[in-house]
């Protein structure tokens, strides 16, 4: 039986992305309302109510804007560290069912097996996963400021990945909304991947197994899909990765869901 994964949504505004396998059906993010995210899964025919678990990378808003509603309400298990855990009880006065895990340890859920590994972001210890899957491997790097050897060698064995390109370094120091305190911060070894830094993770990661490649956490205003497309196109095609399938999420609207086995 094939997996299924649906990005709902990926942007500076929201990140949320839904998994399902013949056992599981599984958020990484809630990045939305809740009733976004009802709203989107609706879109392809699923509901919250089924969900087996949440999980979450770090606790910023744009990933557990729709958290504590949708674990109050609907009692879904929430998976993260407990670093994450504490800064999240912060934000929200809901009952969370926490499920703890120390970064770095693998655990299941169901006929999933979910990795843990360490990425350089500036939020309380944040993560990336890479979701094993009888149907094949998903990864998910959505914010970090560069590629460690520790996220290389946990995602090289990914068959779909989902990838930060959140911004073009021109469009971003020519911004005139933000302050140079927070381009500083998106530009640091902390913050997020540009377009190019993007394409040398991409780059680093390359396997023979990576079929399919998502460019997710785009900024509104310091980025566009065709920049990031163009980038990433680029260098897939001068190191001869013909083999993978680009995509750019979007912000507003689920992608087309991939099937993959």
């Amino acid at each position: 039986m094939p997996a299924h994964l649906t990005i709902l949504g990926s942007g500076s505004a929201g990140n949320c992305a839904y998994l399902e396998t013949p056992e599981t059906r599984i958020l990484v993010d809630a990045g939305f309302s809740a009733r976004q995210i009802r709203q989107r899964l609706a879109s392809i025919g699923r509901t919250p109510e089924n969900l087996s678990a949440i999980l979450i990378t770090h606790e910023h808003g744009d990933h557990v804007q729709g958290l504590g509603v949708m674990a109050e309400k609907l009692r879904v298990p929430v998976y993260c560290n407990r670093p994450t855990a504490d800064a999240i009880r912060h934000q929200f006065d809901a009952k969370i069912e926490f499920h703890l895990f120390e970064t770095g340890a693998t655990f299941e859920i169901n006929d999933v097996v979910v990795e843990t590994f360490s990425i350089p972001h500036d939020a309380q210890d944040p993560v990336g996963f890479l979701l094993r899957t009888a149907s094949g491997n998903f990864g998910f790097l959505t914010d970090l400021g560069h590629t460690t050897r520790l996220v290389i060698e946990r995602c090289r064995s990914a068959n779909v990945l989902v990838l930060e390109s959140n911004h073009d370094v021109k469009l971003l120091q020519d911004c005139v909304h933000r302050p140079w305190s927070l381009k500083q911060r998106i530009l640091s070894r902390h913050g997020h991947l540009s377009n190019e830094s993007a394409a040398d993770a991409a780059e680093q990661i390359m396997s023979a197994e990576l079929r399919h490649l998502y460019l997710g956490h785009l900024s509104r205003e310091c980025n566009r899909a065709e920049l990031a497309h163009s980038v990433m196109s680029e260098r897939l095609q001068k190191i001869g990765a013909k083999h993978v399938a680009l995509s750019v999420a979007a912000q507003d609207v689920p992608c087309p869901t991939l099937s993959l086995g």
